[in-house]
């Protein structure tokens, strides 16, 4: 069973369908058996055949071969071709001044495969089947009334519009309402597979929580500028382990890293902006900026720096090469947003603060640290900095960046080559977070914070 979103094999409307037909089938041989119009039993038996090979391969091809609009098209041009043998069989086959007997169980049949056609729910369907019946239901009355071989104008018109034409008129206003519904479902139908749509592109970027809560309070998510805090995360050497490692491999590493990063972005309420290749830019503050941002957005980095650690280790247990991360931390105004674009509509965040942290991130690799942070993020940290073994490195230098910036990065574990990394830049000994350097107190840190 599929939604009725995806015009698939549907359970419950093709029942429904099913019910329908056999309804109809059941009036159709009542009317064949105690049809009194003289000379039109051949018609009815016609009909009565042809409606059951047509429900039959209906119902298989509705199985069978699910989605093909065509054969519902083929399908409701015969039903409408039996409708108007019926109606020829009451209107023209009989003499002129017979009594159509339009009111009797074969009018029923007509009504019943008109909501059959509607029951599918396109306006095309009822369109086609409404305007067969219709026209030749019509052009019958019209050719009845001159068949009377009046010679007066008015006499010619009372014969045409009688009570046969009052039926026709009811049948199609019955088409009508079925049209409009069957218009206002494809305008629900499309703006559901919007939302879906939208829902897709959204938890892309946000978490599932996010999502929800955006579409219930039917949020804009246009481009904005404010605080937030950015990510950069990359693996080192991935290049060459990309060229030397079979394609089923490197998709499965590359997928089981992906999935890790971004779920715990998701867990501390951060953004997937993108996956560049093996990098993943995040962003804290986005759609909503919040007062813990940098507090999240550093606890989420320190938990990357511990679960890309232990999926290291594994990888190497696993025959893989050793693939360290590195995480860029920076804390700044950017302009962010869901750019519409036409066809595609995609999450961007822009500005100097995102070119400092991806400049973080390849610093963390020169320093061979899994993770650096900007003096800026620490200054708007609500709670102090979780103990670890930070190093502070003054005024350091960023490639295209004219000012220098201050950061802490933490060495890497069982890196032996730490000590020197610290003597090459003159960092002095291992901070924690309850002791403060020269490089804390510019700028700030708010009050709270740091001590």
């Amino acid at each position: 069973m599929t939604s009725s979103l995806h015009p698939q094999w549907d359970f419950k409307t093709e029942i429904r369908s099913i019910i329908l037909r056999f309804v109809a089938f059941v009036i159709l041989v009542a009317n064949f058996l105690l049809d009194s119009n003289v000379g039109s039993e051949a018609t009815h038996l016609t009909v009565v055949i042809g409606y059951l090979v047509i429900s039959v391969a209906s119902v298989a091809t509705a199985r069978y071969l699910p989605g093909r609009s065509w054969l519902k098209t083929l399908f409701v041009v015969f039903d409408a071709s039996l409708v108007t043998l019926i109606l020829y069989a009451h209107i023209l086959a009989g003499p002129v001044t017979e009594n159509h007997n339009l009111t009797t169980t074969s009018l029923v049949v007509a009504f019943i495969l008109l909501n059959h056609a509607g029951l599918h729910l396109e306006r095309r369907l009822v369109l086609v089947f409404s305007g067969i019946v219709l026209v030749a239901w019509v052009a019958m009355l019209a050719i009845t009334a001159v068949r009377h071989h009046t010679a007066h104008a008015m006499s010619l018109l009372a014969s045409f519009f009688n009570q046969d034409l009052g039926l026709t008129v009811a049948f199609g206003f019955t088409a009508f309402a079925i049209y409009l519904l069957a218009r206002d479902h494809d305008r629900t139908r499309k703006e559901a597979l919007k939302a879906d749509q939208r829902r897709l592109n959204l938890s892309r970027f946000f978490s599932p929580f996010i999502v929800s809560e955006l579409q219930e309070r039917g949020e804009t998510l246009g481009l904005e500028r404010r605080n937030a805090a950015i990510m950069f995360v990359d693996l080192r050497d991935f290049t060459s382990f990309a060229e030397t490692v079979a394609a089923r491999e490197l998709t499965s590493v590359l997928a089981e890293y992906r999935q890790l990063v971004s779920q715990t972005i998701f867990d501390h309420g951060g953004t997937v902006d993108k996956f560049i290749g093996d990098g993943v830019m995040a962003v804290f503050g986005q759609p909503r900026s919040a007062e813990d941002d940098a507090d999240r957005a550093l606890a989420c980095a320190l938990e990357l720096v511990d679960a890309l650690n232990d999926w290291r280790s594994q990888a190497v247990r696993n025959g893989y090469p050793a693939l360290d991360a590195a995480i860029g931390l920076h804390y700044g105004t950017v302009v962010g947003g869901v750019l519409d674009s036409g066809c595609h509509s995609e999450f961007t965040v822009i500005g100097d603060a995102v070119n400092v942290a991806q400049r973080l991130e390849t610093l963390a690799k020169s320093l061979d640290a899994p993770l650096v942070i900007s003096s800026d993020l620490v200054a708007r940290l609500q709670s102090p900095v979780p103990t670890a073994a930070w190093m502070s490195l003054k005024s350091a230098a960023l490639p295209g960046r004219r000012l220098p910036i201050d950061v802490w990065y933490l060495l890497r574990e069982n890196d032996s080559e730490g000590a020197g990394h610290a003597r090459d830049y003159d960092t002095g000994v291992s901070q924690t977070a309850l002791q403060r350097s020269v490089f804390q107190s510019s700028p700030p840190a708010p009050e709270g914070g740091i001590v």
